[in-house]
């Protein structure tokens, strides 16, 4: 499995802490994030996630901002792009089941990293269920 993974000013933490654990269970990463403190426009950093993920050259995609909202919002501008905030397990679990999200969004304002590991363990072990999830789901992109 590859990951594509970007981050903000507000999320180096916990990027930094998520990278270390999933490359310990064998996940590649693409780092798109800053590795600083210094204030970074988010945009720049979940379009190329985004296009990761969309162009299929990583199977999902995590972005981490203060709110999680400026990255998702930016992820799904972008067709066949679901990005989900997840802020808990269930809501991770949901994003993929239900949802197919492809790109998960980390508040790291709201969840300790600790979580947000935990988190993102849930959302790569989960798998979407299709059936009525599916027709849903083909109905998100405009055409």
């Amino acid at each position: 499995m590859k990951i594509s993974i970007g981050n903000d000013h507000a999320g180096t933490q916990h990027k930094k802490e998520i990278v270390k654990h999933i490359e310990k269970k064998g996940i590649e990463t693409v780092n798109h994030g800053t590795d600083g403190e210094e204030s970074v426009d988010y945009p720049d950093l979940a379009h190329p996630v985004a296009e990761d993920v969309k162009n299929k050259r990583t199977d999902l995609g995590i972005v981490i901002c203060g709110s999680g909202n400026g990255v998702a919002m930016t992820a799904n501008k972008h067709n066949n792009i679901r990005a989900a905030i997840c802020w808990n397990k269930e809501a991770a679990k949901l994003a993929r089941e239900h949802n197919d999200a492809n790109i998960i969004s980390i508040p790291a304002r709201v969840v300790s990293i600790k979580e947000a590991k935990e988190i993102v363990e849930v959302f790569l072990n989960t798998r979407f269920e299709g059936g009525r999830h599916k027709r849903r789901t083909d109905k998100i992109n405009v055409k």
